[in-house]
């Protein structure tokens, strides 16, 4: 039976495997990406679909600022496993997204997608005309999605990163761990 659910520490993996195999190496190369890089999705806004324990859909959504500083979500990338598309799973996904973020307090979402799919949720290019990525990105499909009237008035200038920072191991301990001895009856040695 298939459930969407928010996305647990556990799920990365399968995850990473299914963007892989939706997008390949391009997925790292998209203007969008810089808008993710080195950051954590928005709180409680990442969502699996799953059928028992197979991770077969992805969608989440990222903390951004317009160029004028007003707060939205960026939501993307958006997967399906191939052997399950066509069942509407992943519409069912971003109306969840959308859905949580509204009720979360968000104000506009925006993507960079196809507008055909994605004007059957409201997103159009109606109010991103003055919106800029940062890197080479298709007019056409930057969308946006107001989740409270007039949110993305007056939207305009350079879309940036926002959000919580992923956090970066610290190379001292890893190194310390890696080199610490191993075994039943090591004990370490009084200074």
């Amino acid at each position: 039976m298939m459930q969407i659910r928010h996305e647990r520490f556990a799920d990365f993996d399968a995850r990473e495997a299914l963007l892989d195999a939706a997008f390949g190496e391009t997925r790292y190369r998209k203007s969008s990406e810089r808008l993710r890089e080195d950051r954590l999705p928005a709180e409680g806004l990442s969502f699996i679909a799953s059928e028992g324990r197979r991770v077969i859909g992805t969608a989440r959504l990222w903390d951004i600022a317009l160029g004028n500083g007003q707060k939205a979500l960026l939501l993307g990338p958006v997967a399906v496993a191939e052997d399950c598309r066509s069942r509407g799973l992943g519409g069912a996904l971003v109306r969840r997204a959308i859905q949580t973020a509204r009720k979360l307090g968000f104000g506009a979402i925006v993507l960079v997608g196809d507008p055909e799919y994605y004007s059957r949720f409201g997103f159009s290019a109606e109010k991103t005309g003055a919106l800029w990525m940062p890197g080479p990105f298709e007019r056409h499909r930057l969308l946006g999605r107001e989740l409270t009237a007039g949110a993305l008035n007056g939207a305009r200038g350079m879309i940036a990163p926002k959000g919580r920072l992923e956090p970066t191991p610290d190379l001292a301990a890893l190194v310390a761990q890696a080199t610490a001895p191993r075994g039943r009856g090591h004990r370490p040695r009084a200074a």
